[in-house]
């Protein structure tokens, strides 16, 4: 038997013939021991999340292109939460903080067992980059495969729908637009497959950088659930990892500064969700890529256009991305302003990825535009600045209305998402406003719940092109309106957004790069010195471990030892 490989540690010689005894007890075979890659597959399937409802179909594929690939196969399962069924109560706590619980999952196991490489499974907002934290950490050969976007569903309101629609159209039930009727109509039409969400918010965001990072096949990303070329791709996955394994193809040579990098650009390009800016922090963090992810978004910004534009920027759903050429396309539109060189886990770089892609469909120029002309010559994410936000806030340009990227309105201030929707749906807010929304951050949520409903609401209304919303929180990749999140410092730590009163006035101004409270410094000072820290809302279970040892959200909320 050899020691080329971790899992010899394991399995080789007499003294392990234990390990082997309880392997075999499961079918495995002396040929499985030999010289044969162990290579895990990490698997986030279950019948909670839609995004993952395939991947079972998707592991058998794998698993197969392992076998032909003459490597072991292992499976072990990953926990994974569905943003969208979470939203709106106390659930939503737990969705920010699992991330990082994946990322250990995926870490112990692999370790314990000493596995050679592994694939990781996933398609939803934090399962997709906890399992790359993991992979940058682990630094073996590692390779992604995603269970792809669901199809849209049945058209209103001028596009078709999804999950998310069904929150707009009860701000439109609430203001008497639609009927009881409709409304539940659009409930059962909504999301006719399983798959992620089909518009562009934070699950297809980050499976689309996956591909941009170089951590999936070409072409892989945005393949709808339902297709055959899913399963194809997982297959050609598995074949692979065995493959990468055997040439010492590890993560950390994928996952590097040239690789984040790309990542901004494309988030830029793409007016990707505002999560992937944490994100890639986060993953950056893992990687000890030394980049400052939130330096290279407010660089980047001015100066990387606009190219992609897709729901909810557009009426154009994920499966248009895919069809008009998706990352592939969009990354060989880019290619005079990326890292070009940079490694995939192809064993080639990105340019000659993209070079080499075939295109099944052809160009669609109301979906993707060129470098020269975009549909806006600045990125669609913008790192804000200010009296308001000392470290960061962030927004996302692409997908607010023009007329909205300087706002100035009075503050309504509530301490909680909870309070805010009901201000909202009691018709408490009135153009002008500015929502501002605290104690909702990684420390103060804790677990820095999405402000999603609130913006929908604000939609529905018919409020979302004269308010705008501020918070310390986050925001679903699906939102539109003005808005700014990820305020940091955040009002449990102290930051400005806990001393903001009803009435104040507040300045966004996307272009400039600045969140302005209209409060003199002075004034400021006298407002700190009667503000005293809330005790914390948990005191036991993990969101309390969480609380106490999450970053802001400016370098990535994530949970570090030191």
């Amino acid at each position: 038997m050899t020691n080329k490989w971790r899992s010899s540690e394991v399995f080789a010689g007499a003294p392990n013939a234990g390990a082997r005894a309880l392997w075999k007890s499961m079918g495995y075979c002396d040929g499985d021991f030999a010289e044969r890659p162990v290579i895990g597959i990490a698997n986030s399937w279950n019948t909670l999340v839609p995004g993952h409802f395939n991947l079972n179909q998707v592991a058998e594929q794998v698993k197969k292109g392992i076998h032909r690939a003459g490597g072991v196969a292992a499976e072990f399962g990953v926990i994974a939460s569905c943003d969208g069924v979470c939203e709106g109560h106390r659930g939503m706590h737990f969705i920010l903080p699992q991330r990082e619980v994946i990322a250990d999952s995926v870490e112990l196991v692999v370790e314990a067992h000493h596995m050679d490489a592994i694939v990781l499974l996933a398609s939803c907002d934090k399962i997709v980059p906890g399992m790359l934290m993991a992979a940058a950490r682990l630094d073996i050969p590692a390779i992604m495969i995603t269970g792809g976007p669901m199809l849209g569903g049945v058209e209103f309101d001028g596009r078709k729908t999804d999950e998310t629609s069904l929150h707009e159209a009860l701000g439109m039930l609430t203001a008497g637009r639609i009927s009881d009727e409709e409304f539940h109509s659009l409930e059962n039409l909504c999301a006719p497959t399983c798959g992620s969400c089909s518009f562009f918010g934070t699950a297809n965001t980050m499976c689309c950088l996956a591909e941009v990072l170089g951590m999936t096949l070409p072409g892989s990303a945005l393949v709808p659930a339902v297709h055959a070329e899913r399963l194809r791709l997982a297959c050609a996955t598995g074949e692979r990892i065995c493959e990468m394994a055997r040439e010492g193809l590890t993560a950390r040579k994928i996952l590097n500064a040239s690789s984040i990098v790309n990542g901004v650009r494309a988030t830029l390009a793409m007016s990707g969700s505002t999560n992937a800016v944490m994100h890639l922090a986060a993953i950056a963090a893992e990687a000890e890529a030394g980049v400052d992810v939130m330096e290279l978004f407010s660089r980047l910004e001015q100066e990387t256009p606009q190219i992609v534009r897709i729901n909810p920027a557009s009426k154009w759903n994920t499966e248009d991305f895919w069809m008009a050429g998706g990352i592939p396309r969009m990354l060989k539109n880019m290619l005079p302003i990326i890292e070009k060189d940079a490694m995939t886990c192809t064993g080639r770089t990105v340019q000659e990825n993209v070079t080499a892609f075939r295109f099944p469909f052809p160009k669609n120029n109301e979906v993707m535009k060129t470098l020269e002309s975009p549909f806006s010559k600045r990125g669609g994410i913008a790192v804000l600045r200010g009296n308001l936000a000392p470290d960061t806030g962030v927004t996302k340009p692409g997908a607010i209305d023009p007329t909205l990227h300087v706002f100035t309105g009075e503050a309504r201030v509530f301490d909680s998402e909870d309070d805010a929707n009901a201000a909202i749906l009691a018709g408490k807010i009135h153009k002008g406003n500015v929502v501002v929304i605290r104690y909702e951050g990684p420390k103060g949520g804790p677990g820095m719940r999405e402000m999603y409903r609130a913006m929908k609401y604000l939609y529905g209304m018919g409020l979302n092109k004269s308010t705008a919303l501020v918070t310390d929180g986050r925001f679903s990749g699906t939102n539109n309106g003005c808005f700014v999140g990820h305020i940091s410092p955040e009002a449990a730590e102290g930051g400005p957004i806990a001393i903001v009163r009803d009435g104040d006035r507040i300045t966004i101004d996307v272009i400039e790069g600045k969140l302005h409270l209209h409060v003199d410094d002075d004034e400021i000072r006298e407002r700190f010195e009667s503000w005293t820290k809330p005790a914390p809302k948990v005191t036991r279970g993990h969101l309390a471990l969480y609380s106490k040892l999450a970053s802001s959200a400016a370098k990535g909320a994530i949970v570090r030892a030191e």
